[in-house]
């Protein structure tokens, strides 16, 4: 299992594409460590899955009913917000455009690893989804550590 955890700033280069920095890449597996799947994410970022953990959302995902309308609707797009990506020998990866709109990204990003995933964000709007009251950060933890 992959375990990402830290930020990280970083450039794009002007066609789109942005280096892994060496902390997250080293924590790719190595089964998966030269493909991987870029997720817009619900918020205005998007998400980045080492092949293997990609598999375990894509079984849940595809299992679901094509007869049941809300779990149809979840399938097309959860599945047209997909793409899959390769790192290059220099450790970058070239994100879609339609990717790049939707989380704003133009030079600078801020790469999070969330655990089994990576967030990519503009830094700008990153700090508008970050808990900035410790009380509320603290409150936060006990209900969902304390269950």
């Amino acid at each position: 299992m992959a375990f990402f955890t830290s930020e990280y700033e970083c450039k794009l280069d002007a066609k789109g594409r942005l280096v892994l920095p060496a902390k997250i890449k080293v924590n790719l597996p190595e089964v998966s460590s030269h493909e991987l799947v870029l997720r817009k994410g619900f918020e205005p970022n998007l998400i980045v899955y080492p092949m293997l953990e990609y598999k375990k959302i894509h079984s849940k995902i595809s299992g679901l009913s094509e007869f049941n309308v809300e779990q149809r609707r979840l399938k097309r797009n959860f599945f047209r917000s997909i793409s899959t990506v390769e790192l290059d020998n220099a450790g970058r990866f070239l994100i879609p455009k339609s990717m790049l709109l939707h989380a704003s990204l133009e030079r600078e990003a801020i790469i999070v690893g969330v655990g089994s995933t990576i967030e990519i964000w503009n830094p700008e709007i990153y700090e508008d989804y970050l808990i900035k009251d410790s009380e509320e950060y603290s409150e936060l933890a006990q209900k969902f550590l304390d269950e």
